[in-house]
C-alpha cells in the first residue's frame, strides 16, 4: 500500500498542464509528452513484431523515413518522430504515442503515387499531433493503469506479475485503438494542412480513400478497422480541399516512389510463399511449411520472417544447432523482432548453454516484456543452474501470462508443483 501511495504521488507530480500546439490553449493531461514518448518507444518492438518485422531494405526504409520527416517538420508538435516499413501484407498504417509511425509493405503495394503515401503519413501524424492516442488511453485505461505506466517509466516499480498483466493490457489497447468519427474528421483536416505545407497535393488523400473504399467489399484494408471510412467522409475531405487556397506545383508523384514500389513488387513472391508456409504450419503440415519457407528465402534472402519460422520448426524437430544458426540470422537482420532473440534463447537452452540462453532471453524481454514463453525458458535455465528462487519467480510470471494453449504449460505446472506451488 505504501509503495502504491508513493507511486501515486510521483505520478501526480508527473501529470502536467501542457500547451496544445494546435490551439495554443493550456490543457491538463495524465500523460505528459515525455511519458507519451516513452510509451511509444516501449511498445514499438511489440508493434513491429505483430507486423512480422521491419522490411529488410534500407533504401525502402530511408525513402519512407525521409518522406515522413519532411511532413513531420511542418507539424506543430516537435517529437522524436520515427517511420518504419514492416513486412505485413495487410493494407495498414498506424501510429504509436509519441510519434512512431508504422506503414505496411502491403499498403505501399496498394498505392499508386507519392501523394497517396504522403496522405497516409500526414493522417497518422495528425493523430499524433492531436494527441488522439493519449486522450484515448486516458479514457480507455483510466487512472489506475496510467498510474502504473508512470511508475514503470520512472522506474519506481519492479515488473511484477501484476505489472506484466497490465502491460499486456496496454499493449493490446494500443494496437487496436479505434478512432471516433470526430477524431477522424480532425485528422483529415490536419493531414490535408500538413500535406500542403510540406508541398504535397492534398487530392492524394481523396485518391487514397477512394482506393480503400473500392477494396472494402472484397478485400477490406486492415486500416479501415481502426479508421472508419463512410462515403460522407470522402465528400467532406473533397469539400475541405475545394475551400483551400492551394499553391501551384504541389507534388503529386515522384520517380523514387515507383523505384521503391518496384523493389516491393520484386520481393512479393517471397512473401506470398511465406504466407502459404504459415497456412501449412497452422494446419500442422510442418514439413511442407518448411519447404515453403525455404522457397521464400530463395526468392528473397533477407526474409527474416520466414527465417524465424524455419528456426521454430527446427526446434520442434529437436535440431537446436541448425535452429540457432537461423535465429542468429534473424537478430542480425532485424534487432526489433522478438522471435529472433526468443528462438535463439530456446536453442541455446536446448544446447545446455544456459548463461548464453539467459542473455538472449533477456534481449527478447526488452522487445516484448509480456511474452509468456520468455519466462518459462528463463525459469528452465535458472533451474538448470540451481538458482531455484529465480526459476520459481520466472515460472510464476510465465503462468500468469500464459494463454492456456502453450505446449510447455503442463510441464511448467509440474515443475511448480515440485516446489509446493499448485494452481487450479
Amino acid at each position: 500500500m505504501k509503495a502504491l501511495f508513493l507511486s501515486f504521488l510521483v505520478f501526480l507530480a508527473s501529470c502536467a498542464t501542457v500547451v496544445d500546439p494546435l490551439t495554443g490553449r493550456r490543457t491538463f493531461t495524465l500523460l505528459p509528452p515525455e511519458e507519451e514518448i516513452a510509451i511509444g518507444q516501449k511498445f514499438l518492438p511489440e508493434a513491429i513484431t505483430e507486423m512480422e518485422g521491419v522490411y529488410p531494405d534500407e533504401e525502402v526504409q530511408s525513402y519512407v523515413r525521409e518522406l515522413g520527416n519532411k511532413i513531420a517538420r511542418v507539424t506543430p508538435r516537435k517529437l522524436p518522430y520515427e517511420f518504419f516499413v514492416v513486412n505485413s501484407s495487410q493494407v495498414n498504417a498506424f501510429a504509436l504515442p509519441g510519434g512512431k509511425i508504422i506503414v505496411t509493405r502491403g499498403l505501399i503495394l496498394t498505392l499508386e503515387k507519392e501523394s497517396e503515401l504522403a496522405a497516409v503519413l500526414a493522417h497518422e501524424l495528425a493523430h499524433v499531433n492531436a494527441r488522439h492516442h493519449a486522450k484515448m488511453l486516458e479514457k480507455t485505461l483510466g487512472l489506475s493503469l496510467l498510474l502504473q505506466i508512470g511508475a514503470l517509466i520512472i522506474g519506481g516499480e519492479n515488473t511484477t506479475e501484476r505489472v506484466l498483466l497490465q502491460l499486456a493490457s496496454i499493449g493490446a489497447t494500443l494496437l487496436a485503438l479505434k478512432f471516433s468519427r470526430d477524431q477522424e474528421r480532425e485528422a483529415d483536416a490536419l493531414g490535408l494542412r500538413f500535406m500542403v505545407e510540406a508541398g504535397y497535393d492534398p487530392w492524394g488523400m481523396v485518391d487514397t480513400f477512394k482506393r480503400f473504399k473500392a477494396m472494402e467489399k472484397d478485400y477490406p484494408p486492415e486500416w479501415l478497422s481502426t479508421h472508419p471510412l463512410p462515403e460522407t467522409r470522402i465528400r467532406e475531405v473533397t469539400e475541405m480541399i475545394k475551400k483551400m487556397d492551394l499553391p501551384p506545383n504541389l507534388i503529386k508523384d515522384s520517380p523514387r516512389f515507383h523505384a521503391v514500389k518496384e523493389k516491393l513488387v520484386k520481393t512479393k513472391p517471397s512473401y506470398e510463399a511465406y504466407e502459404e508456409g504459415k497456412k501449412l504450419y497452422a494446419k500442422g503440415r510442418k514439413d511442407e511449411a518448411l519447404k515453403k519457407f525455404h522457397e521464400a528465402i530463395k526468392l528473397f534472402d533477407r526474409n527474416q520472417a520466414a527465417m524465424a519460422y524455419i528456426a521454430s520448426i527446427l526446434l520442434e524437430k529437436d535440431r537446436p544447432e541448425e535452429a540457432l544458426s537461423w535465429a542468429e540470422k534473424v537478430t542480425r537482420i532485424d534487432p526489433y523482432l522478438l522471435w529472433g532473440w526468443y528462438l535463439k534463447g530456446v536453442a541455446l537452452f536446448k544446447l545446455g548453454r544456459y548463461e548464453e540462453s539467459i542473455a538472449a532471453l533477456e534481449e527478447a524481454k526488452k522487445r516484448v516484456e509480456t511474452y509468456a514463453g520468455i519466462y518459462y525458458y528463463l525459469g528452465r535455465n535458472y533451474e538448470a543452474l540451481g538458482q531455484i528462487e529465480k526459476a520459481i519467480e520466472n515460472y510464476r510470471k510465465a503462468l500468469k501470462l500464459a494463454r492456456g494453449n502453450e505446449p510447455w504449460l503442463p510441464d511448467l505446472k509440474r515443475r511448480l508443483a515440485r516446489y509446493g506451488i499448485f494452481f487450479y
